[in-house]
């Protein structure tokens, strides 16, 4: 039997989600990618903010793309009175709640995990927040940047002179990442019970916990990590160093044996080894100067390629410090065929299959949806005829 035809661990699971920008997307998506419904929640005429961040792919935006295939769009005013209704519906046939509404928005709406479980006691609720709901700082908006900041993410990462952002949305991943642990933890336990549960996601605490190295080297007290740029911050050598046709090839060294690899078969300066000024790794840090002078010069003759060649021999970790078109055209994910195709509204788009590869199913690739485009299927479930329908949509309900 193919990997198409077997089932997939959450098919029969409905996931009801009011999300929007990437925490919450991020997570529903790979319920999707498992084989979950997700009913997507959007704004009438306008849909989740993230449709409108750029339109680089054929005048869709690159975040939505990444976070919404294989769902289904239902527009809803949430503010008004009939929406009530439609929510109730919703939320007794679902399995999972997700949203990462305003703080305090989805309570106002009776979305609360007290409120909905008592229409369905099953229902795994997942509240996806800045700063959770309790402390000084619940009310504050979040935005991934904000938090990077808040997280201290900043304070280790960038250059000694200026502190530097991940260049995507790592505290909106961090969260979306846990909050699918805490679905799965949530449906696994339902099952144990009969009863679902409540999670609540803080971003913060998310990213906190990814602060967990730098956060005790600076235990009571110490200096913190440096800013190191793209190099480790106390590991050395293990970073970048440009090549002589102009490229750039990160390599890291972890112990002696290998620094003396690295010395004879890769500088073809043997006499390094025993450099009192780098015959450790608390000096070959504290001599980065100097070491950065020797490598550059080794490598300023040869392209990336042979230089990668050398490394490879030795044994020494290396990669490439590659552009989005190398990683487009990466030949290890072409090897393992980790390219796919999704539809959409604007046709047939490439995309990445989930990283968690198995031979048990193959992941859900379905559209990603135009707004609104599953609204009068989905009312039509939940027992409104067509009438009524038409009648919502002229009101500007759906």
């Amino acid at each position: 039997m193919s990997a198409h035809a077997k089932s997939r661990p959450l098919d029969g699971i409905t996931v009801l989600s009011l999300e929007h920008a990437i925490a919450a997307p991020f997570c529903t998506r790979q319920l999707a990618d498992l084989g979950a419904r997700v009913i997507k929640i959007e704004r009438p005429g306008t849909g989740d903010f993230a449709r409108a961040y750029d339109e680089r792919v054929r005048g869709m935006a690159s975040h939505f793309v990444w976070t919404n295939r294989s769902k289904e769009s239902l527009t809803l005013d949430l503010k008004a009175p009939r929406a009530a209704e439609i929510l109730d519906r919703l939320v007794e046939r679902a399995d999972v709640l997700v949203q990462n509404l305003a703080p305090g928005a989805a309570a106002r709406l009776g979305l609360s995990y007290e409120a909905v479980s008592q229409r369905n006691p099953r229902i795994v609720v997942c509240d996806i927040s800045g700063y959770g709901d309790d402390g000084p700082y619940r009310e504050k908006k979040a935005y991934d940047l904000l938090i990077q900041a808040e997280g201290g993410f900043l304070s280790v990462t960038g250059s000694p002179d200026a502190p530097a952002k991940a260049g995507n949305s790592i505290a909106d991943i961090a969260a979306g990442m846990y909050a699918l642990q805490s679905v799965m933890a949530g449906l696994i336990q339902r099952d144990r019970t009969g009863r679902g549960a409540r999670y609540d996601i803080s971003m913060l605490e998310c990213m906190a916990e990814w602060m967990g190295y730098p956060l005790l080297y600076a235990f009571e007290g110490a200096e913190p990590p440096p800013r190191a740029g793209a190099s480790h911050a106390t590991i050395y050598p293990y970073g970048p160093f440009p090549t002589g046709d102009g490229r750039t090839v990160m390599l890291g060294l972890q112990n002696e044996r290998e620094w003396a690899l690295f010395c004879t078969r890769v500088l073809e300066r043997p006499e390094l080894i025993a450099d009192p000024r780098f015959s450790s790794n608390a000096r070959r840090s504290a001599a980065r100067a100097e070491l950065a002078a020797i490598i550059e010069e080794a490598f300023a003759g040869l392209d990336r390629a042979a230089v990668m060649v050398r490394l490879d021999a030795a044994g020494i970790a290396n990669a490439g410090v590659n552009t989005m078109a190398d990683l487009w055209a990466h030949p290890q994910l072409h090897a393992r065929g980790q390219f796919g195709a999704i539809g959409s509204p604007v046709g047939p788009l490439p995309t990445l299959l989930p990283p968690c590869r198995t031979e048990a199913y193959a992941p859900r690739l379905d559209p990603v949806p135009a707004l609104g485009e599953h609204s009068a299927t989905i009312l039509a479930e939940l027992g409104y005829d067509g009438a009524t329908i038409d009648a919502l949509r002229a009101d500007g309900v759906i």
